[in-house]
């Protein structure tokens, strides 16, 4: 969807050219913005080893704690707080690798992950998704799958994210089903949850079957990843430090974002939550390192405000752009490609969610974020997925892309013996050399924007973006998967659930 032809008349439009782009790699175009002075993020650095040297973090995994007592910190068993050095953080920080090149279903859709790259990822997790048609709802499996069929459709959204939870598959069998919608509805690097040991397993086994990955082939390179969250403040818990362990060991990348809220879980000032989330994100990238010297893992962020009247969550205010551009300066201070997030907590797609999703967008873009989650579709603070809102923002996204691949101004683009000496002062360029050659070409063609005056816009119906925006989502479903995926691969992954499944599948950890 990354390529669409304008509007065009009558026999011109066969004949017309399309307009391509390619928005599958993207380089941040735009120079990153600092909010603290370089001797600020010093201290904010310094400040982090020094908790974890003086206060430690509680580590609730016994085998994580035999990990970091193993390499070489202070590890207390009855009360489970581990105090690591700051040696172990830096020899840490040396061996995660600057840059990381996972490997998608397709070439093209491999994902580079480094300082100065930009990938988008829909927004995650919700547990509910909303449309015009259907209303507001818990999330299910054909929710699921159809917001992985969206997610397929334009190149822009490079990852794949678990964009809402399916909730009528049960919880002991419904890793099988969102790694199978994910590999029979799309080509890019998908996304294993980390809730145990059994369930990463079976994910990694249909993973690796299904790529016809050799064991050594699934080693050699990352071909899925995953979402390490702390429980703020300074706790890892059993799930995600288990989830932490088993994809260093199988060389997959971990994404490491605490989640931090200002004024709730987190200090009320950006300094003191972004010192805190820097902090959990080291103990978290040390025991990956500790597990498996060299395992590809990112640092990640994902602090915002609340509303201090309700206690609710706020995104897109100042001091989630703030906490952004701080985030980015100590990813840039470590040297590690980084994650960081957009979104809303507005109740619908409206101006308010737009607001919110741009100015969250844009602190990701200042602060130089590798990847960008929740850039797409997310809505009351994570509560929900839209899909009219996952098409609006897509405009926003392939804008971006088009400011990724520059301007040119080489002696074609200046045009002095197209443009410039064809049209005679008081004149007009619709119809000089350049602009005929160039016409349907030149411009960026809008997904769901209407370019149309107010007379023709009312003859089509009057529809506002969202009605624009159903339709768009409607037709890409309706059209069925993005991919045709090998039927004897797609066979025998079901054969393997269903051995499984009657095995009675792997519940998740606690």
């Amino acid at each position: 969807m990354a390529e669409r032809s304008g509007r065009r008349r009558g026999k011109q439009r066969d004949a017309a050219p399309a307009r391509r782009t390619d928005y599958s790699r993207l380089r941040n175009p735009f120079p990153p913005m600092d909010v603290f002075s370089a001797d600020e993020i010093a201290a904010m650095h310094e400040t982090a080893l020094r908790t974890l040297e003086e206060l430690g973090v509680k580590v609730l995994l016994p085998e994580a704690r035999a990990l970091f007592r193993q390499g070489g910190a202070r590890v207390d068993d009855s009360t489970q707080m581990v105090t690591i050095g700051r040696e172990m953080v830096e020899a840490a920080l040396a061996s995660a690798p600057k840059s990381i090149l996972a490997r998608a279903g397709a070439r093209n859709r491999d994902v580079l992950l480094e300082l100065g790259v930009l990938n988008f990822q829909p927004g995650a997790g919700a547990p509910h998704a909303t449309d015009l048609e259907r209303g507001r709802r818990p999330g299910t499996a054909r929710d699921f799958r159809e917001l992985t069929r969206l997610t397929q459709a334009f190149d822009v959204l490079h990852m794949l994210p678990p964009l809402v939870e399916p909730q009528d598959v049960p919880t002991h069998l419904r890793h099988y089903f969102t790694m199978e919608a994910q590999l029979t509805e799309s080509d890019k690097l998908p996304f294993v949850f980390a809730r145990g040991t059994p369930q990463t397993q079976d994910s990694f086994e249909m993973l690796q079957g299904f790529r016809g990955l050799s064991d050594a082939d699934f080693a050699a390179a990352p071909h899925c990843y995953t979402i390490i969250n702390t429980n703020s403040p300074r706790t890892l818990d059993i799930p995600m430090a288990q989830g932490l362990i088993d994809f260093a060991r199988a060389r997959q990348v971990a994404i490491v974002t605490p989640f931090t809220l200002m004024g709730a879980m987190a200090p009320i000032t950006v300094a003191g939550a972004i010192t805190l989330s820097h902090l959990e994100a080291l103990a978290a990238i040390t025991l990956s390192q500790l597990a498996q010297p060299g395992a590809p893992i990112l640092y990640g962020t994902f602090t915002s405000n609340v509303d201090m009247k309700s206690g609710s969550p706020a995104f897109g205010t100042p001091g989630h752009f703030h906490a952004s551009l701080a985030a980015g300066q100590l990813a840039r201070h470590i040297g590690l490609p980084w994650r960081s997030a957009a979104g809303s907590a507005a109740n619908m797609n409206d101006v308010q969610a737009a607001n919110e999703n741009q100015f969250g967008l844009w602190g990701c873009l200042m602060a130089g974020a590798s990847v960008v989650i929740h850039a797409a579709g997310w809505l009351e603070g994570g509560l929900s997925v839209s899909y009219e809102k996952l098409i609006c923002d897509i405009e926003v996204l392939n804008m971006v892309a088009e400011l990724c691949a520059g301007a040119q101004a080489g002696a074609d683009e200046i045009g002095f013996d197209t443009a410039l000496s064809t049209v005679q002062p008081g004149g007009h360029f619709f119809d000089a050399p350049q602009t005929m050659a160039r016409y349907q070409t030149e411009f960026y063609q809008p997904v769901v924007h209407s370019y149309a005056n107010f007379r023709t816009w009312t003859e089509r119906g009057a529809e506002d973006t969202s009605a624009r925006a159903t339709g768009i989502w409607k037709s890409i479903v309706e059209a069925g998967p993005g991919i045709t995926p090998d039927a004897a691969r797609v066979a025998a992954m079901q054969d393997f659930i269903a051995k499984r499944s009657a095995e009675g599948g792997a519940p998740p950890e606690s």
